[in-house]
């Protein structure tokens, strides 16, 4: 290996030295330490799969959660995330029945002797209980097997008491005498394996006019309630393995004021963490909606401005933004410029229809992402990636009864390369069940598992005029590297070379995703066309191929 013979004439230069200029020699064997520390291995030992981190179910049953936990660890994810519950505003007459405190119902109970404003309800399948009282009129009420917490907040302030006497009551229910944390589960058994959770926020009510509005009639009791949440998590499940909060309410990549009031939840929710655990960090995920006939038809610069507003959400929390590709939906397109003129896959033509990618959307996910990082730069926020592994539905690709289907692996690709170099981490949308449904025979964590190997190209440079050529992407370990491109003259050219230089650390290096590696070429010089594609293939050292990867010459 050419790295050990470079060390090995280091060592005879430090015997030379040392028999004749001792203090040189000290000096010597710092520059030889820190020259072999940075050489890295030619090859790399296994391949790996980009994705780290997954949307997930969680289970109070510490044996499923531990099942499912040792099944994406050893897919390479070591993050997990969970959604949180709503807290809706119902009648008084829609607590639940075994919610009494004697004979009363339990909300009017806990509210006598002061101005009952509003009631809320919030399903949790954690058993809050006396670890969740706060204030003097809180309660916990058991009914047979069945556990209720009562919290009594100010309408308009914060604290326990109200200076109008005027109260709302959330009823937190769904929890047993006996039962176990779904969220204290989950979080435990990720300690147990050095993993990371990000349990769920509360979320808001949707507005009954624009549904994809969170309803900010209760602001104030939401913020509240958000407290006690935290509260609730910091008494209980405050273990290594709780890394932080995903604030479930979601949003487009969207700079419109329309936003604004998600804008507002989001900064709720930060600023909350901050206070009440501040050494925890928070995943927010908007989505892509690059479609050209959807509402704002939102541009990449648009989409930056909005990345940028979410990331001055902070507050100073330490905030991932984690961008959803769209590819669930049919809302974001996968495709290179070269094939803004080709028809759209039959996944996104069950959304958009039939017509070309450049007609369906207004710029490819690539453009989306490399404008979301730039609007986070600066910001203190870090760029991720949500990459959804699932397709539209259009009839051959069910899985189960959910309503988008199986993906494929060749999809999947596609979707990580158009992420660039852009996110420094890539979690996905959702293990339960589009990675573990059968519905077209074997489920997409046995096939991703199976292709693990596959190189996935995320950008590249091209010199023609030198011949140089370098490839950043992930698996590229003992690479061939085939370029195709064509000349200024016209003429169709290709040609197939050994990597000459291969880093595992450039991500490390560089403070990209540390998964990022780069390898070096030279084809020649020649010449590239005026606004012609150049096409780069890498087969690795386990014999995968990537699919082309596409870019323009300048």
């Amino acid at each position: 290996m050419e790295h050990k013979a470079e060390t090995k004439r280091w060592d005879f230069l430090r015997g030379l030295v040392v028999r004749a200029y001792p203090v040189t020699l000290a000096i010597v064997a710092l520059v030889a330490n820190l020259m072999t520390a940075s050489l890295p291995p030619a090859v790399a030992t296994s391949p790996s799969f980009p994705v780290s981190g997954y949307f997930v179910s969680a289970s109070a049953d510490d044996a499923i959660n531990t099942s499912k936990l040792t099944a994406i660890k050893a897919l390479g994810g070591d993050t997990v995330i969970t959604f949180g519950s709503r807290l809706l505003p119902v009648r008084l007459a829609s607590v639940p029945a075994d919610c009494r405190i004697g004979a009363v119902n339990c909300a009017s109970a806990a509210a006598a002797g002061v101005l009952l404003n509003r009631v809320f309800y919030y399903a949790d399948s954690s058993p809050w209980g006396v670890a969740a009282l706060k204030c003097p009129r809180d309660r916990s009420i058991t009914n047979g097997n069945k556990l209720f917490t009562v919290l009594v907040l100010p309408a308009a302030s914060s604290g326990c008491d109200a200076a109008d006497n005027r109260y709302d009551v959330v009823v937190v229910g769904g929890g047993s005498v006996a039962g176990a944390s779904a969220a204290g589960s989950m979080a435990r058994m990720a300690t147990s394996l050095a993993m990371k959770y990000f349990s769920g926020m509360p979320i808001p009510a949707s507005r009954t006019d624009l549904t994809f509005l969170p309803d900010l009639s209760y602001q104030n009791t939401f913020s509240n309630f958000s407290d006690r949440y935290l509260q609730y998590q910091a008494a209980v499940n405050n273990v290594p393995g709780l890394a932080g909060f995903y604030l479930s309410t979601e949003m487009p990549l969207n700079d419109g004021a329309t936003f604004d009031p998600v804008l507002a939840v989001y900064k709720i929710q930060n600023h909350a963490i901050r206070r009440i655990m501040p050494t925890r960090s928070a995943v927010i995920s908007p989505y892509i909606d690059a479609r050209a006939a959807a509402f704002g038809r939102v541009t990449p610069a648009q989409a930056k401005a909005a990345a940028r507003k979410i990331a001055l959400t902070a507050g100073g929390v330490p905030l991932n933004i984690a961008v959803q590709d769209g590819m669930g939906t049919g809302k974001g397109g996968a495709y290179f410029g070269d094939e803004a003129n080709s028809p759209v896959d039959q996944y996104a033509a069950a959304i958009v229809g039939s017509g070309s990618w450049g007609s369906k959307y207004v710029a490819p996910n690539r453009d989306y992402f490399q404008a979301a990082a730039a609007g986070v730069a600066g910001t203190g926020a870090t760029l991720w990636a949500n990459m959804e592994g699932m397709a539209p539905a259009n009839g051959t690709n069910p899985c189960n009864s959910n309503p988008r289907g199986q993906t494929t692996k060749a999809r999947v690709d596609r979707q990580l390369q158009q992420m660039a170099n852009a996110p420094s981490k890539i979690v996905s949308f959702m293990w339960d069940t589009y990675y573990t449904c059968t519905g077209t025979g074997v489920p997409l964590a046995r096939k991703l598992q199976d292709g693990k190997a596959t190189p996935i190209i995320t950008d590249s440079v091209f010199d023609a005029g030198s011949g140089s050529l370098q490839v950043t992407g992930f698996n590229l370990s003992g690479a061939t590297i085939e370029l195709r491109w064509t000349t200024a003259s016209g003429l169709a050219r290709s040609r197939t070379v050994a990597a000459s230089g291969y880093n595992p650390l450039f991500g490390q290096q560089r403070g990209l995703n540390p998964s990022l590696q780069r390898i070096d070429a030279n084809v020649g010089a020649t010449s590239l066309g005026l606004g012609k594609y150049y096409m780069v293939k890498v087969t690795n050292t386990w014999g995968a191929i990537n699919p082309f990867y596409a870019k323009a010459g300048f």
